[in-house]
């Protein structure tokens, strides 16, 4: 694994020890790591067999060759790590780069450089080792496939059960409603649902409800003529126009105002709509996927959302668990995160230290996943090593986890207390509020939040 190698400048110096050049070629044929070594000119001069096998290039089309004109990695024209050796003196372990193979493929690698010095410690050039890294990319992979589709990341009971659902839903054609928290990930499920069904070929069209003032949310909707309004200099095509063949994304859908869910229904009913300003309906075979923060049951009752309305768009619901009722996917998802960060920038961070880890577990996430990925950016743009650690977790973090072990710590101190007084009191409430000095009614309320339960406690008769 990266980071687990040999010091490559302790092997080539040991290799000189020995004057044989049959023993060198022989130890280093013997590695199953890459391994090359370059002049000051960077000219290949020693490739072995496991370098052979993973580039794919003999040893005898490689040697006298400048090694940037051969392998070509990603890092070579702007930040090669051999040169960062040669220049510096220091070595580098366990980089994650790309070669490019004869085959003009991406090889990922796990490199270490060293200098490489004759006997006399003179240097005469550089050495580098190279590890092939594109089974663990499969495994790491087939680990994903498991516990995810597209972002959507859980290994949880209740991310699974999801997850296993997930492509009857998107075939039914029905129409889906999603509840969940804001951050839970509700669109990434509604874009799921589109890819799975037999309308992935068209379009998928979003539709926020809460971005918009009333005004605008029937024009958007639906779509306008030139002149319907002030301001209406052009034909407008609204977001039922635009979902045709498609789906239809209503995200935040109790946020709309009651005289568009009025129009809302009638589409649903009928498949129709009627742009602001024309005077003829258009069709529209969209399907709706809605998703919502509010409780609709509650908003129904209430009368602020019409009950028809929301036994149409209720056909199918699923329910996104908030990030704090599945901290077991909060591993799976910080690889995820720091995995496209590594894509999206020149950089590599292998992961998050335990002491980071564990602070990062502990957390309630009141923005769930959406926190969490933004909690990662952080310490991956602040972390200059392989590994996020605690300096790089937002202040929020530190401060809250502090607060969170003082107020276990009082917790922890108040239930001694009172069971002391209870204990002295031969397990007499009223006896032990008065030995605290506290009024019963505040007694009892402590007795509650504390988990103390009486009903297991041999009391006298109050």
């Amino acid at each position: 694994m990266p980071g687990n190698h040999d010091d490559p400048k302790k092997n080539i110096q040991g290799f000189l020890k020995e004057p044989s050049p049959e023993r060198f070629e022989a130890v280093l044929a013997s590695i199953t790591d890459g391994v090359f070594t370059i002049d000051k000119d960077w000219r290949i001069t020693c490739f072995n067999r496991a370098a052979s096998e993973i580039t794919g290039y003999a040893r005898d089309e490689v040697m006298g060759k400048q090694c940037y004109k051969v392998l070509q990695s990603n890092i070579c024209p702007d930040a090669c790590a051999m040169r960062y050796t040669m220049d510096t003196g220091r070595p580098v372990t366990g980089l994650v780069v790309q070669l490019t193979s004869k085959e003009r493929t991406a090889v990922p690698v796990s490199i270490s450089t060293a200098l490489f010095k004759d006997r006399q410690g003179a240097v005469i050039g550089g050495v580098e080792t190279f590890r092939d890294l594109r089974q663990i990319q499969i495994l790491r992979k087939e680990v994903d496939l498991k516990y995810s589709f597209e972002d959507i990341i859980g290994k949880s009971v209740q991310m699974r059960r999801l997850l296993d659902i997930l492509p009857t839903v998107a075939e039914s054609g029905s129409n889906v409603l999603l509840c969940g928290e804001s951050g839970t990930g509700k669109e990434l499920f509604a874009r799921a649902i589109h890819n799975l069904s037999k309308r992935k070929n068209g379009p998928f069209i979003a539709f926020n409800c809460a971005n918009y003032p009333d005004t605008l949310i029937d024009s958007e909707l639906f779509g306008h003529e030139k002149g319907a309004f002030t301001g209406a200099v052009k034909t407008h095509k609204g977001r039922f126009a635009r979902a045709q063949d498609g789906t239809l994304f209503l995200d935040e859908i109790g946020d709309l105002p009651q005289t568009t869910q009025a129009k809302l229904l009638r589409v649903l009913q009928e498949k129709i709509y009627e742009p602001l300003g024309s005077d003829s309906f258009e069709k529209t075979n969209a399907r709706i996927v809605s998703a919502t923060n509010r409780n609709l049951e509650t908003m129904v009752g209430e009368g602020s959302f019409r009950r028809d309305l929301f036994y149409r768009i209720n056909v199918i619901r699923l329910d996104i668990p908030p990030l704090r009722e599945r901290i077991e996917d909060i591993p799976l998802l910080v690889r995820h995160f720091i995995g496209k960060l590594n894509v999206m920038h020149d950089k590599f961070i292998e992961g998050v230290s335990p002491k980071a880890m564990k602070l990062i577990m502990s957390y309630q996430y009141p923005g769930n996943v959406r926190e969490l990925e933004n909690i990662i950016e952080h310490g991956y743009v602040l972390s200059s090593s392989a590994y996020i650690g605690l300096k790089h977790i937002p202040e929020k973090l530190l401060a809250q986890s502090g607060a969170a072990e003082k107020a276990e710590s009082l917790s922890d101190c108040e239930r001694k207390v009172i069971l002391d007084a209870l204990k002295k009191s031969n397990n007499s409430r009223l006896e032990a509020a008065r030995l605290l000095g506290m009024h019963k009614s505040t007694f009892f309320r402590k007795v509650k939040r504390l988990g103390i339960d009486l009903s297991t406690l041999k009391t006298n008769a109050d």
